[in-house]
Protein backbone atom coordinates (compact mmCIF):
# COMPACT_ATOMS: atom_id res chain seq x y z
CA UNK A 1 0.00 0.00 0.00
CA UNK A 2 1.24 3.43 -0.75
CA UNK A 3 0.08 5.30 1.98
CA UNK A 4 2.56 6.71 4.81
CA UNK A 5 1.85 8.78 7.68
CA UNK A 6 3.89 12.25 7.87
CA UNK A 7 2.51 12.16 11.69
CA UNK A 8 2.20 9.96 14.51
CA UNK A 9 -1.44 8.35 14.41
CA UNK A 10 -2.86 9.66 17.88
CA UNK A 11 -3.31 7.28 20.32
CA UNK A 12 -7.19 5.27 20.01
CA UNK A 13 -7.48 6.70 16.05
CA UNK A 14 -5.64 3.44 14.76
CA UNK A 15 -9.47 2.11 14.08
CA UNK A 16 -9.57 4.89 11.47
CA UNK A 17 -6.65 4.12 9.58
CA UNK A 18 -7.44 0.35 9.32
CA UNK A 19 -6.09 -1.17 5.99
CA UNK A 20 -9.79 -1.12 3.98
CA UNK A 21 -9.84 2.67 4.91
CA UNK A 22 -6.68 3.48 3.74
CA UNK A 23 -7.44 1.11 0.62
CA UNK A 24 -10.34 3.03 -0.02
CA UNK A 25 -8.19 6.74 0.53
CA UNK A 26 -5.68 5.45 -2.03
CA UNK A 27 -7.92 4.50 -4.82
CA UNK A 28 -10.18 7.70 -4.43
CA UNK A 29 -6.61 9.66 -4.10
CA UNK A 30 -5.41 8.02 -7.53
CA UNK A 31 -8.82 8.67 -9.26
CA UNK A 32 -9.53 11.87 -8.39
CA UNK A 33 -6.61 14.03 -7.33
CA UNK A 34 -5.81 14.90 -11.36
CA UNK A 35 -9.66 15.90 -11.67
CA UNK A 36 -9.59 18.13 -8.58
CA UNK A 37 -6.31 19.81 -9.99
CA UNK A 38 -8.05 20.28 -13.30
CA UNK A 39 -11.02 22.41 -11.62
CA UNK A 40 -9.03 24.39 -9.23
CA UNK A 41 -7.04 25.34 -12.25
CA UNK A 42 -10.67 26.01 -13.55
CA UNK A 43 -10.93 28.65 -10.48
CA UNK A 44 -7.90 30.37 -11.28
CA UNK A 45 -8.31 31.23 -15.04
CA UNK A 46 -12.67 32.27 -14.19
CA UNK A 47 -11.04 34.94 -11.52
CA UNK A 48 -8.32 36.15 -14.13
CA UNK A 49 -11.35 36.94 -16.25
CA UNK A 50 -13.22 38.77 -13.70
CA UNK A 51 -10.60 40.61 -12.31
CA UNK A 52 -9.96 41.08 -16.26
CA UNK A 53 -14.07 42.65 -16.55
CA UNK A 54 -15.74 39.93 -17.00
CA UNK A 55 -19.06 40.04 -14.69
CA UNK A 56 -20.41 36.79 -13.21
CA UNK A 57 -23.60 35.44 -15.60
CA UNK A 58 -26.16 32.77 -16.40
CA UNK A 59 -24.91 30.72 -18.59
CA UNK A 60 -26.36 30.47 -21.59
CA UNK A 61 -24.81 26.70 -22.98
CA UNK A 62 -26.79 25.54 -19.99
CA UNK A 63 -30.01 27.73 -20.53
CA UNK A 64 -32.23 24.38 -21.44
CA UNK A 65 -30.88 22.58 -18.03
CA UNK A 66 -32.96 25.76 -16.38
CA UNK A 67 -35.99 25.67 -18.57
CA UNK A 68 -36.91 22.05 -18.22
CA UNK A 69 -38.67 20.16 -15.96
CA UNK A 70 -36.56 17.80 -13.75
CA UNK A 71 -36.27 17.31 -9.67
CA UNK A 72 -33.85 15.45 -7.48
CA UNK A 73 -34.78 12.27 -6.06
CA UNK A 74 -36.90 11.94 -3.01
CA UNK A 75 -35.67 13.72 -0.09
CA UNK A 76 -35.25 10.96 2.95
CA UNK A 77 -37.49 11.16 5.72
CA UNK A 78 -35.62 11.39 8.05
CA UNK A 79 -34.41 14.76 7.35
CA UNK A 80 -38.15 15.82 5.64
CA UNK A 81 -37.55 18.43 8.91
CA UNK A 82 -34.75 20.85 9.39
CA UNK A 83 -36.21 23.82 10.77
CA UNK A 84 -33.25 24.05 13.05
CA UNK A 85 -29.75 23.00 12.55
CA UNK A 86 -26.36 23.57 14.90
CA UNK A 87 -23.09 23.52 13.49
CA UNK A 88 -19.68 23.52 15.02
CA UNK A 89 -15.82 21.45 15.14
CA UNK A 90 -15.61 17.65 15.53
CA UNK A 91 -14.66 18.26 19.03
CA UNK A 92 -16.11 15.55 21.52
CA UNK A 93 -17.72 17.24 24.18
CA UNK A 94 -19.24 19.51 21.10
CA UNK A 95 -20.83 16.77 19.06
CA UNK A 96 -22.38 15.13 22.81
CA UNK A 97 -23.43 18.49 23.26
CA UNK A 98 -24.70 19.20 19.45
CA UNK A 99 -26.62 16.31 19.36
CA UNK A 100 -28.16 16.69 22.21
CA UNK A 101 -29.27 19.99 21.58
CA UNK A 102 -33.49 20.79 20.61
CA UNK A 103 -32.68 21.39 16.93
CA UNK A 104 -33.49 18.57 13.82
CA UNK A 105 -29.36 18.56 12.51
CA UNK A 106 -25.77 18.51 13.43
CA UNK A 107 -23.52 19.35 10.79
CA UNK A 108 -20.12 18.19 12.35
CA UNK A 109 -17.45 20.48 10.64
CA UNK A 110 -14.37 19.72 9.35
CA UNK A 111 -14.09 22.60 7.51
CA UNK A 112 -14.74 26.23 8.40
CA UNK A 113 -14.86 25.59 12.26
CA UNK A 114 -12.17 23.25 12.54
CA UNK A 115 -8.28 24.37 12.56
CA UNK A 116 -7.14 21.21 10.83
CA UNK A 117 -4.47 19.93 12.95
CA UNK A 118 -3.41 16.56 12.70
CA UNK A 119 -4.80 15.39 15.99
CA UNK A 120 -7.80 17.40 15.17
CA UNK A 121 -8.87 15.42 12.18
CA UNK A 122 -7.85 12.41 13.32
CA UNK A 123 -9.76 12.47 16.69
CA UNK A 124 -12.23 14.10 15.10
CA UNK A 125 -13.28 11.01 12.61
CA UNK A 126 -12.94 8.87 16.02
CA UNK A 127 -15.42 11.15 17.38
CA UNK A 128 -17.89 10.62 14.86
CA UNK A 129 -16.85 6.89 14.57
CA UNK A 130 -18.52 6.59 18.20
CA UNK A 131 -21.13 9.50 17.56
CA UNK A 132 -22.53 7.22 14.91
CA UNK A 133 -22.49 4.26 17.55
CA UNK A 134 -24.29 6.02 19.98
CA UNK A 135 -21.05 5.08 22.36
CA UNK A 136 -19.09 8.54 22.61
CA UNK A 137 -18.65 9.87 25.79
CA UNK A 138 -16.53 12.91 27.69
CA UNK A 139 -15.55 13.91 31.08
CA UNK A 140 -13.85 16.85 31.44
CA UNK A 141 -10.64 17.28 33.44
CA UNK A 142 -10.98 20.16 35.15
CA UNK A 143 -14.21 19.45 36.98
CA UNK A 144 -15.20 15.75 36.30
CA UNK A 145 -18.45 16.58 34.87
CA UNK A 146 -19.61 13.50 32.37
CA UNK A 147 -21.18 13.98 28.94
CA UNK A 148 -23.23 11.28 26.95
CA UNK A 149 -25.77 10.80 24.28
CA UNK A 150 -29.38 11.41 25.05
CA UNK A 151 -31.70 8.44 23.87
CA UNK A 152 -33.43 10.91 20.77
CA UNK A 153 -30.80 13.02 19.48
CA UNK A 154 -30.13 15.10 16.02
CA UNK A 155 -29.70 13.47 12.60
CA UNK A 156 -25.88 14.09 12.06
CA UNK A 157 -24.45 15.47 9.39
CA UNK A 158 -20.77 15.52 8.19
CA UNK A 159 -19.05 18.98 6.44
CA UNK A 160 -15.52 17.91 4.13
CA UNK A 161 -13.15 20.45 3.53
CA UNK A 162 -13.31 22.61 0.46
CA UNK A 163 -11.51 20.95 -2.77
CA UNK A 164 -8.54 23.49 -2.46
CA UNK A 165 -7.26 22.20 0.97
CA UNK A 166 -4.52 19.47 1.22
CA UNK A 167 -4.08 16.69 3.96
CA UNK A 168 -0.35 16.75 5.08
CA UNK A 169 -1.02 14.38 7.82
CA UNK A 170 -0.26 11.64 5.14
CA UNK A 171 0.54 10.75 1.88
CA UNK A 172 -0.11 8.70 -1.32
CA UNK A 173 2.14 7.90 -3.55
CA UNK A 174 4.76 10.34 -2.13
CA UNK A 175 1.65 13.22 -2.49
CA UNK A 176 -0.84 14.80 0.05
CA UNK A 177 -4.45 13.97 -0.65
CA UNK A 178 -7.09 16.42 -0.75
CA UNK A 179 -8.32 16.79 2.41
CA UNK A 180 -12.13 16.46 1.30
CA UNK A 181 -11.04 12.94 -0.14
CA UNK A 182 -9.83 11.86 3.35
CA UNK A 183 -12.83 13.76 5.01
CA UNK A 184 -15.48 11.86 2.71
CA UNK A 185 -13.61 8.90 2.37
CA UNK A 186 -13.24 8.16 6.32
CA UNK A 187 -16.15 8.73 7.12
CA UNK A 188 -18.07 7.11 4.80
CA UNK A 189 -16.19 3.86 4.85
CA UNK A 190 -16.38 3.69 8.58
CA UNK A 191 -20.34 4.93 8.95
CA UNK A 192 -22.39 4.21 6.20
CA UNK A 193 -23.82 1.10 6.92
CA UNK A 194 -24.11 1.37 10.93
CA UNK A 195 -25.93 4.40 9.90
CA UNK A 196 -28.21 2.89 7.48
CA UNK A 197 -28.37 0.08 10.73
CA UNK A 198 -29.81 3.02 12.52
CA UNK A 199 -32.33 4.09 10.15
CA UNK A 200 -30.37 7.27 8.35
CA UNK A 201 -27.71 7.30 6.69
CA UNK A 202 -24.48 8.99 5.33
CA UNK A 203 -25.49 12.59 5.16
CA UNK A 204 -22.45 15.39 3.97
CA UNK A 205 -22.17 18.56 3.25
CA UNK A 206 -20.29 20.16 0.58
CA UNK A 207 -18.73 23.71 0.69
CA UNK A 208 -17.27 26.19 -1.60
CA UNK A 209 -18.79 24.75 -4.75
CA UNK A 210 -17.81 27.52 -7.40
CA UNK A 211 -19.51 25.99 -10.86
CA UNK A 212 -21.43 23.07 -11.80
CA UNK A 213 -18.46 21.54 -12.94
CA UNK A 214 -17.42 21.22 -9.50
CA UNK A 215 -20.87 19.48 -8.66
CA UNK A 216 -20.06 17.04 -11.52
CA UNK A 217 -17.23 15.94 -10.11
CA UNK A 218 -18.41 15.17 -6.52
CA UNK A 219 -21.41 13.31 -8.05
CA UNK A 220 -18.63 11.16 -10.03
CA UNK A 221 -16.85 10.51 -6.36
CA UNK A 222 -20.36 9.90 -4.51
CA UNK A 223 -20.72 7.40 -7.59
CA UNK A 224 -17.45 5.55 -7.13
CA UNK A 225 -17.40 5.46 -3.48
CA UNK A 226 -20.87 3.81 -3.36
CA UNK A 227 -20.09 1.31 -6.20
CA UNK A 228 -16.67 0.71 -4.15
CA UNK A 229 -18.58 0.36 -0.83
CA UNK A 230 -21.54 -1.70 -2.45
CA UNK A 231 -24.05 0.86 -1.37
CA UNK A 232 -27.76 1.30 -3.65
CA UNK A 233 -27.38 4.61 -5.58
CA UNK A 234 -28.60 7.59 -3.70
CA UNK A 235 -27.53 6.45 -0.43
CA UNK A 236 -25.20 9.39 0.03
CA UNK A 237 -26.91 12.67 0.53
CA UNK A 238 -25.75 15.85 0.19
CA UNK A 239 -26.75 19.71 0.91
CA UNK A 240 -24.28 21.66 -0.81
CA UNK A 241 -23.72 25.32 0.76
CA UNK A 242 -24.35 28.43 -2.07
CA UNK A 243 -21.45 30.29 -0.82
CA UNK A 244 -19.81 32.04 -3.69
CA UNK A 245 -20.87 34.48 -6.27
CA UNK A 246 -20.41 31.94 -9.05
CA UNK A 247 -22.19 29.66 -8.15
CA UNK A 248 -25.27 31.41 -7.63
CA UNK A 249 -25.68 31.90 -11.31
CA UNK A 250 -25.43 27.84 -11.70
CA UNK A 251 -28.16 26.35 -8.77
CA UNK A 252 -30.05 24.89 -11.31
CA UNK A 253 -27.10 23.10 -12.72
CA UNK A 254 -25.50 22.48 -9.82
CA UNK A 255 -28.80 20.44 -8.67
CA UNK A 256 -28.96 19.30 -11.81
CA UNK A 257 -25.59 17.73 -12.00
CA UNK A 258 -26.28 16.05 -8.06
CA UNK A 259 -29.90 15.23 -8.67
CA UNK A 260 -29.43 11.84 -7.30
CA UNK A 261 -27.71 12.67 -4.14
CA UNK A 262 -28.66 16.18 -3.55
CA UNK A 263 -31.73 17.08 -0.82
CA UNK A 264 -30.78 20.78 -1.18
CA UNK A 265 -28.91 23.98 -1.05
CA UNK A 266 -27.85 26.53 1.82
CA UNK A 267 -26.98 30.39 2.20
CA UNK A 268 -23.46 30.08 3.32
CA UNK A 269 -23.84 34.15 3.53
CA UNK A 270 -20.48 34.51 5.04
CA UNK A 271 -18.38 33.15 2.46
CA UNK A 272 -20.65 34.48 0.19
CA UNK A 273 -19.51 37.97 1.24
CA UNK A 274 -15.85 37.17 0.91
CA UNK A 275 -16.33 35.47 -2.21
CA UNK A 276 -18.48 38.87 -3.25
CA UNK A 277 -15.40 40.91 -2.49
CA UNK A 278 -12.98 38.41 -3.84
CA UNK A 279 -14.92 37.77 -7.51
CA UNK A 280 -14.64 42.04 -7.36
CA UNK A 281 -11.58 42.53 -5.86
CA UNK A 282 -10.44 44.45 -8.99
CA UNK A 283 -13.62 46.75 -9.39
CA UNK A 284 -13.64 50.13 -6.90
CA UNK A 285 -17.51 50.79 -7.70
CA UNK A 286 -18.14 46.84 -6.20
CA UNK A 287 -16.75 48.15 -2.14
CA UNK A 288 -19.10 47.16 0.51
CA UNK A 289 -19.10 48.82 3.52
CA UNK A 290 -18.62 47.96 7.47
CA UNK A 291 -18.82 44.10 7.76
CA UNK A 292 -22.00 44.63 10.63
CA UNK A 293 -24.07 46.23 7.82
CA UNK A 294 -24.18 43.73 5.46
CA UNK A 295 -26.56 41.42 6.21
CA UNK A 296 -29.29 39.78 4.61
CA UNK A 297 -31.78 42.60 4.25
CA UNK A 298 -29.51 44.66 1.88
CA UNK A 299 -31.00 44.00 -1.63
CA UNK A 300 -28.35 41.98 -3.47
CA UNK A 301 -27.47 39.22 -0.48
CA UNK A 302 -32.02 38.71 -0.04
CA UNK A 303 -32.06 38.58 -4.19
CA UNK A 304 -29.26 35.60 -3.56
CA UNK A 305 -31.76 34.32 -0.51
CA UNK A 306 -34.71 34.11 -2.99
CA UNK A 307 -33.47 32.86 -5.87
CA UNK A 308 -31.92 29.99 -4.13
CA UNK A 309 -36.00 29.50 -2.75
CA UNK A 310 -37.28 29.51 -6.02
CA UNK A 311 -34.49 27.00 -7.75
CA UNK A 312 -34.62 25.02 -4.62
CA UNK A 313 -38.64 24.76 -4.60
CA UNK A 314 -38.86 23.81 -8.38
CA UNK A 315 -36.89 21.09 -8.08
CA UNK A 316 -37.90 19.51 -4.96
CA UNK A 317 -34.94 20.33 -2.82
CA UNK A 318 -34.58 22.08 0.48
CA UNK A 319 -33.49 26.06 0.49
CA UNK A 320 -31.84 26.71 3.80
CA UNK A 321 -30.93 29.86 5.61
CA UNK A 322 -28.12 30.69 7.01
CA UNK A 323 -25.92 30.93 10.13
CA UNK A 324 -26.78 33.24 13.07
CA UNK A 325 -23.45 34.16 14.42
CA UNK A 326 -24.69 35.69 17.90
CA UNK A 327 -24.21 34.13 21.16
CA UNK A 328 -26.35 34.67 24.04
CA UNK A 329 -25.41 37.01 26.60
CA UNK A 330 -25.43 36.69 30.55
CA UNK A 331 -26.12 40.88 30.52
CA UNK A 332 -30.04 40.67 30.09
CA UNK A 333 -30.25 43.83 28.20
CA UNK A 334 -27.74 42.63 25.55
CA UNK A 335 -29.25 39.12 25.52
CA UNK A 336 -32.22 41.27 24.64
CA UNK A 337 -30.58 43.07 21.62
CA UNK A 338 -29.34 39.23 20.52
CA UNK A 339 -32.34 38.27 20.77
CA UNK A 340 -34.35 40.85 18.39
CA UNK A 341 -31.19 40.81 15.66
CA UNK A 342 -31.98 36.71 15.35
CA UNK A 343 -35.56 37.03 15.72
CA UNK A 344 -35.73 39.59 13.17
CA UNK A 345 -33.09 37.60 10.60
CA UNK A 346 -35.39 34.41 11.47
CA UNK A 347 -38.41 36.18 9.99
CA UNK A 348 -36.99 37.45 7.52
CA UNK A 349 -35.64 33.52 6.20
CA UNK A 350 -39.10 32.46 6.75
CA UNK A 351 -41.08 35.10 4.87
CA UNK A 352 -38.42 34.57 2.38
CA UNK A 353 -39.60 30.98 2.05
CA UNK A 354 -36.46 29.07 3.40
CA UNK A 355 -37.11 25.50 4.94
CA UNK A 356 -34.71 25.71 7.94
CA UNK A 357 -32.36 27.40 9.64
CA UNK A 358 -28.48 27.48 10.94
CA UNK A 359 -27.46 28.59 14.51
CA UNK A 360 -24.04 28.64 16.15
CA UNK A 361 -25.10 27.94 19.71
CA UNK A 362 -27.41 25.87 21.72
CA UNK A 363 -29.07 29.08 23.53
CA UNK A 364 -30.62 30.32 19.93
CA UNK A 365 -32.39 27.32 19.64
CA UNK A 366 -35.66 28.14 21.06
CA UNK A 367 -35.54 31.51 19.05
CA UNK A 368 -35.20 29.77 15.71
CA UNK A 369 -37.48 26.68 16.32
CA UNK A 370 -40.41 29.54 17.17
CA UNK A 371 -40.01 31.40 14.13
CA UNK A 372 -39.85 28.57 11.87
CA UNK A 373 -42.60 26.59 13.78
CA UNK A 374 -45.28 29.39 13.37
CA UNK A 375 -44.28 29.95 9.53
CA UNK A 376 -45.16 26.24 8.90
CA UNK A 377 -48.47 25.77 7.62
CA UNK A 378 -50.63 22.55 9.76
CA UNK A 379 -48.88 19.50 9.09
CA UNK A 380 -45.93 20.83 7.28
CA UNK A 381 -42.71 20.39 8.20
CA UNK A 382 -40.95 22.96 5.62
CA UNK A 383 -42.03 25.04 3.00
CA UNK A 384 -42.06 23.47 -0.24
CA UNK A 385 -45.13 24.64 -1.78
CA UNK A 386 -43.41 28.02 -1.87
CA UNK A 387 -42.56 28.81 -5.31
CA UNK A 388 -41.99 32.28 -5.85
CA UNK A 389 -43.06 31.98 -9.67
CA UNK A 390 -43.85 35.34 -10.06
CA UNK A 391 -40.37 36.75 -8.41
CA UNK A 392 -37.77 37.66 -11.30
CA UNK A 393 -34.71 38.11 -9.71
CA UNK A 394 -31.87 39.86 -12.66
CA UNK A 395 -28.07 39.53 -12.75
CA UNK A 396 -27.99 43.04 -11.75
CA UNK A 397 -29.63 42.50 -8.76
CA UNK A 398 -27.52 39.88 -7.49
CA UNK A 399 -24.58 41.91 -8.19
CA UNK A 400 -25.10 45.39 -7.26
CA UNK A 401 -23.11 46.49 -3.74
CA UNK A 402 -24.79 48.01 -0.83
CA UNK A 403 -24.51 51.27 0.52
CA UNK A 404 -23.29 51.84 3.80
CA UNK A 405 -20.80 53.46 5.96
CA UNK A 406 -16.86 53.12 5.93
CA UNK A 407 -15.33 53.80 9.59
CA UNK A 408 -12.52 53.54 11.22
CA UNK A 409 -13.87 51.49 13.94
CA UNK A 410 -14.66 48.82 11.92
CA UNK A 411 -11.42 48.72 10.13
CA UNK A 412 -9.72 48.66 13.61
CA UNK A 413 -12.10 45.59 14.99
CA UNK A 414 -11.56 43.36 11.45
CA UNK A 415 -8.07 43.73 12.66
CA UNK A 416 -8.60 42.94 16.41
CA UNK A 417 -10.76 40.32 14.35
CA UNK A 418 -8.74 39.09 12.47
CA UNK A 419 -5.66 38.91 14.68
CA UNK A 420 -7.63 37.23 17.24
CA UNK A 421 -8.96 34.64 14.93
CA UNK A 422 -5.97 33.81 12.96
CA UNK A 423 -3.69 33.48 16.63
CA UNK A 424 -6.54 30.67 17.67
CA UNK A 425 -6.46 28.88 14.34
CA UNK A 426 -2.52 28.48 14.88
CA UNK A 427 -3.05 26.74 18.28
CA UNK A 428 -5.53 24.49 16.50
CA UNK A 429 -8.80 26.39 17.91
CA UNK A 430 -11.12 27.29 14.69
CA UNK A 431 -14.54 28.32 15.97
CA UNK A 432 -13.99 31.30 18.80
CA UNK A 433 -16.11 33.51 20.29
CA UNK A 434 -14.95 37.08 19.96
CA UNK A 435 -17.03 40.60 21.12
CA UNK A 436 -20.09 38.30 21.30
CA UNK A 437 -20.06 36.63 17.97
CA UNK A 438 -18.93 33.01 17.17
CA UNK A 439 -16.49 33.60 14.88
CA UNK A 440 -15.34 31.07 12.25
CA UNK A 441 -12.67 30.62 8.88
CA UNK A 442 -16.06 32.42 6.72
CA UNK A 443 -16.80 35.20 9.17
CA UNK A 444 -13.05 35.81 9.32
CA UNK A 445 -12.64 36.04 5.85
CA UNK A 446 -15.44 38.49 5.46
CA UNK A 447 -12.92 41.20 8.04
CA UNK A 448 -9.58 40.50 6.37
CA UNK A 449 -10.77 40.57 2.36
CA UNK A 450 -12.53 43.83 3.53
CA UNK A 451 -9.43 45.04 4.90
CA UNK A 452 -7.34 43.99 1.56
CA UNK A 453 -10.52 45.98 -0.50
CA UNK A 454 -10.37 48.86 1.63
CA UNK A 455 -6.18 49.63 1.74
CA UNK A 456 -6.58 48.41 -2.28
CA UNK A 457 -8.60 50.94 -3.51
CA UNK A 458 -7.75 53.39 -1.06
CA UNK A 459 -11.42 54.07 0.70
CA UNK A 460 -11.32 57.43 2.39
CA UNK A 461 -13.08 56.53 6.03
CA UNK A 462 -15.28 58.65 8.19
CA UNK A 463 -12.88 59.76 9.92
CA UNK A 464 -10.85 61.19 6.89
CA UNK A 465 -8.38 58.67 7.38
CA UNK A 466 -7.54 57.15 3.91
CA UNK A 467 -7.13 53.09 4.16
CA UNK A 468 -3.84 53.09 2.67
CA UNK A 469 -0.82 50.70 3.20
CA UNK A 470 0.88 53.13 5.44
CA UNK A 471 -2.53 53.83 7.54
CA UNK A 472 -2.71 49.65 7.91
CA UNK A 473 0.46 49.64 9.46
CA UNK A 474 0.17 52.42 11.77
CA UNK A 475 -3.22 51.07 12.86
CA UNK A 476 -1.99 47.38 12.76
CA UNK A 477 0.28 48.54 15.36
CA UNK A 478 -1.95 50.10 17.33
CA UNK A 479 -4.43 47.41 17.24
CA UNK A 480 -2.32 44.70 18.51
CA UNK A 481 -1.84 46.79 21.90
CA UNK A 482 -5.30 47.08 21.98
CA UNK A 483 -5.69 43.03 21.42
CA UNK A 484 -2.59 42.53 24.01
CA UNK A 485 -4.48 44.50 26.75
CA UNK A 486 -7.78 42.47 26.02
CA UNK A 487 -6.11 38.98 26.43
CA UNK A 488 -3.00 39.99 28.67
CA UNK A 489 0.26 39.84 28.34
CA UNK A 490 0.49 36.01 29.30
CA UNK A 491 -1.81 35.01 27.06
CA UNK A 492 -0.51 37.00 24.47
CA UNK A 493 3.09 35.54 25.02
CA UNK A 494 2.27 31.79 25.59
CA UNK A 495 -0.16 32.53 21.80
CA UNK A 496 1.11 32.52 18.38
CA UNK A 497 -0.19 36.40 17.99
CA UNK A 498 3.67 37.05 16.63
CA UNK A 499 2.84 34.77 13.44
CA UNK A 500 -0.78 35.94 13.47
CA UNK A 501 0.02 39.94 13.24
CA UNK A 502 2.87 38.57 10.60
CA UNK A 503 0.26 36.48 8.89
CA UNK A 504 -2.63 39.07 8.54
CA UNK A 505 0.05 42.10 7.35
CA UNK A 506 0.84 39.64 4.33
CA UNK A 507 -2.56 38.82 3.73
CA UNK A 508 -3.71 42.70 3.63
CA UNK A 509 -0.65 44.30 1.99
CA UNK A 510 -0.35 41.61 -0.94
CA UNK A 511 -0.84 42.73 -4.45
CA UNK A 512 -3.75 40.41 -4.97
CA UNK A 513 -6.54 38.98 -2.77
CA UNK A 514 -5.08 35.72 -1.67
CA UNK A 515 -7.83 33.00 -2.50
CA UNK A 516 -8.29 32.03 1.31
CA UNK A 517 -6.35 32.82 4.68
CA UNK A 518 -6.11 29.25 5.32
CA UNK A 519 -3.41 28.31 2.74
CA UNK A 520 -0.89 30.12 4.70
CA UNK A 521 -1.83 29.53 7.97
CA UNK A 522 -2.08 25.61 6.86
CA UNK A 523 1.53 26.05 6.24
CA UNK A 524 2.38 27.14 9.75
CA UNK A 525 0.29 24.20 11.76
Amino acid sequence: MSVEFNFKIPAETEVIFDEGALKFLENLHNKFDGKIKEVLDQRIHRQKNFNDGEFPKFLSETKEVRESDWKVRDIPEDILDRRVEITGPVDRKMIINALNSDVKVFMADFEDSLSPTWENVARGQLNLYDAVRKTITFENPDNGKKYKLNDDTAVLMCRVRGLHLIEKGLKVNEQNPYGCLCDFGLYLFHNAKELINNGTGPYFYIPKLQSHYEARLWNEIINYSEDYLNLPRGTVRVTCLIETLPAVFEMDEILFELKDHIVGLNCGRWDYIFSYIKTFQNFPDKLLPDRYQVGMSQPFLNAYSRLLIKTCHKRGAFAMGGMAAFIPSKDPEENQVVSEKVMADKLLETDNGHDGTWIAHPGLSDIANNVFSNAFEAGNTNQLHVLREDDEITEEDLISPCEGDFTEACFRSNIRVSLRYIESWLRGVGCVPIYGLMEDAATAEISRSSLWQWVKHKVEMDTGVEANPKTFEKILDEEYNVVQEEVGQATLDSGKFVEARSILKDLVLSDELTDFLTLPAYRRI
